[in-house]
């Protein structure tokens, strides 16, 4: 009996052992697929996962090209400047350190907060950029705190620098940070994430794949607070292409500091060419402010200036061309053989039609003279009468043959195209029939008719290079960091003047005797001995109820724009050049002398041949001020064109105004 329970009790630990034996194979054999499972199948992952436990991954950002002037004088390089990252899994106390990073860097939580979930799709431990350039009381201050902060790295990384500040503000533009539309657009392009710098504006922007590089990466080793300990490894950077520009640093200072104090615009170009040697527009900014980082305060000021500081004046101002299209009008009569440079046509100190009286500047008219003489002495009585027998349909196809009425496909952003009017386009866009007196407006530039800066220098491009258009042209070269040429520029021919030789000899003749001849609006002008061919011109603001010669007894708001475009030297002309100075008064007295600076800069003219004639004033006794544009309440005297101004304003033709009023106060030139 005994041996029965031994045996059965024999029986009984060996089926224990049995169980006990299959249990300790089950979890070896479980914890060797474990194993395999985390050292080799997952293995990669894993020691990843280890590694960005102690190394945290931070942008380099590539150095952007350099911007050059045409003879390679630096307008645009990179200096260094500090950025603050944060990694958010690295942050112990989040209150805290938010509140920290509002005493140090004004920057609101709710800011902070922002960042955060704009990179919520960011693979984890990689830092996210808070704030741009730091200065260097604030990178003192994060620096001496650091240790207080876990997860707050400090780096440093190249930063745009404009060396001409505001002078070349509205050409190059700034770089600002990439927005959330900008982000989507660039959704698949690993060079741009949250808090990248992109360019904004200008040249920046419509350059932006040339100028940025490939941005690198820093692999920082943190210790078990996230504190940097040493650098890990590092990716370099590869910077931008370098731009070579057509612009002439002297002609574009020379400009910049002529339009000092004044709001308007100034395009020089070659005419053989098409190379844009100036290009300004006044008021300007400062780029590296806004490439820095301003506060939305200083941002909203700018934006809300009632002088529109952001408007780039040379592509995006639209104004009446006034006297500087007579010419124009000119060339089409003659081709048209409405009159002949021998047609001669009595222009008197008005012209009357249907019951109304259209004046001339000049108080007591020019007398019996031919196209030339209207041309040097600006008459306005005799344009009124050609423009009527001419038309403005066919008025509008020369017009457009000059380059008016369409973009001229400058390499900047957002030009507009201007108008041309005709009785085809006041019925597409007014909806109503053309009249007869707004032919006498579009006569003398006026009314309907709105032109660019940019528009006026290529048609006067023209003139001097004997009839070719030519595209407008602001890069010459794109080099690699290596200097390697990656792309040339070339002239490129985009038309011709719808006119005969004959006609654009006579039209040249008379921009000379403009300044060479007496009587020319811009007499004074030959004293420089330069040899300038040109033409002032003075666009209406307002409806002048009584004429009022001396312009500083007008409020700003309501003075006249000027004037100026012609070409230098008129035997061989080098550059052609066109300048606007709103509100300027008279083209003679404001923009004229502006021009002269510029063709002096350019064409390397002596002070000494440069002056003016002892006694001979380029205003002809006219006063000119020189105070900072200010807006001023409406005085008596004056009367707002509602017309022009309104259609002015509405550059892309919103809603058109109602009948503009016409020319009738014969402004001079």
């Amino acid at each position: 009996m005994s041996e029965y329970f031994k045996d059965k009790e024999t029986s009984a630990l060996k089926n224990r052992a049995v169980y006990v034996g299959i249990f300790v194979a089950v979890v070896f054999f479980t914890l060797a697929v474990r194993l395999w499972f985390l050292q080799i199948k997952e293995g990669e992952y894993y020691a990843e996962l280890a590694k960005s436990n102690r190394i945290r991954t931070v942008k380099s950002p590539a150095p952007r090209g350099m911007i050059y002037d045409r003879v390679g004088v630096k307008l645009v390089d990179n200096r260094p400047g500090f950025d603050l990252y944060l990694v958010p899994e690295d942050v112990l106390d989040w209150v805290k350190t938010k509140e920290q990073i509002n005493d140090i860097l004004d920057v609101e939580p709710e800011a902070v907060q922002e960042k955060l979930d704009q990179a919520e799709d960011r693979p984890p431990f990689q830092a996210i950029k808070l704030k741009e350039d730091l200065s260097w009381e604030e990178t003192v201050r994060i620096e001496s705190s650091k240790f207080e902060m876990p997860g707050v790295i400090l780096e440093v990384s190249p930063k745009r620098n404009y060396i001409f500040g505001e002078a070349f503000s509205h050409l190059i533009g700034y770089l600002g940070e990439i927005n959330e539309k900008e982000t989507k657009e660039f959704k698949n392009d690993k060079n741009y994430a949250p808090g990248d710098l992109i360019g904004k504006y200008g040249m920046e922007k419509s350059f932006e794949p040339d100028l940025k590089g490939v941005d690198g990466a820093k692999e920082i080793e943190v210790d078990a607070l996230g504190r940097k300990i040493k650098l890990a490894n590092w990716t370099p950077p590869y910077p931008g292409n370098d731009i070579k520009l057509t612009i002439d640093i002297k002609a574009q200072m020379a400009a910049w500091a002529a339009m000092d104090g004044k709001a308007g615009a100034v395009v020089a170009m070659e005419p053989q060419t098409g190379r844009i040697l100036a290009i300004v527009s006044a008021p300007a900014f400062d780029p590296n402010a806004l490439s820095s980082g301003i506060s939305a305060e200083d941002w909203n000021d700018l934006i809300e200036n009632p002088l529109n500081i952001f408007n780039n004046r040379p592509i995006q101002g639209l104004y009446p061309p006034a006297s500087t299209f007579k010419p124009v009008h000119a060339a089409a009569a003659l081709e048209e053989k409405v009159i002949t440079p021998k047609t001669m046509i009595y222009s008197g100190p008005s012209f009357r039609f249907a019951n109304r009286d259209y004046r001339d500047w000049q108080e007591k008219g020019h007398g019996i003279i031919n196209v030339h003489r209207a041309i040097v002495e600006s008459s306005d009585t005799f344009f009124y009468q050609v423009g009527l027998k001419l038309g403005v349909d066919r008025l509008a196809v020369y017009s457009k043959s000059f380059g008016f009425g369409r973009k001229t496909g400058i390499q900047l952003p957002n030009e507009k195209p201007g108008v041309v009017p005709s009785t085809a386009w006041k019925r597409a866009a007014l909806k109503t029939r053309w009249y007869d007196g707004e032919t006498i407006s579009a006569s003398v530039g006026q009314g309907y008719m709105l032109a660019t800066p940019l528009q006026l220098a290529s048609a006067y491009a023209a003139i001097a290079s004997g009839g070719t258009i030519y595209a407008p042209q602001l890069v010459e070269e794109i080099r690699s960091p290596m200097g390697t040429l990656l792309k040339q520029f070339v002239p490129r021919q985009t038309g011709r003047l719808a006119i005969s030789e004959e006609t654009l000899g006579e039209v040249k003749d008379a921009l000379e005797g403009v300044v060479n001849e007496d009587g020319g609006t811009a007499r004074f002008l030959s004293y420089a001995n330069l040899k300038i061919a040109g033409k002032t011109g003075t666009a209406q603001v307002t409806k002048l109820i009584k004429r009022e010669r001396n312009v500083l007894k007008i409020p700003y708001e309501y003075r006249d724009h000027a004037w100026f475009a012609g070409y230098a030297p008129y035997d061989d002309p080098k550059i052609a050049v066109a300048v606007i100075v709103e509100h300027g008064g008279f083209g003679a007295s404001s923009a004229a002398p502006v021009a002269r600076d510029i063709f002096k800069a350019f064409l390397g003219a002596d002070d000494k041949d440069a002056g003016q004639k002892p006694g001979l004033t380029p205003d002809r006794d006219i006063l000119q001020t020189r105070e900072p544009p200010t807006l001023p309440s409406p005085a008596r005297g004056v009367e707002p064109l509602q017309g022009e101004e309104k259609w002015k304003e509405s550059s892309e033709t919103k809603k058109p105004p109602e009948k503009p009023e016409e020319n009738g106060d014969g402004i001079s030139d």
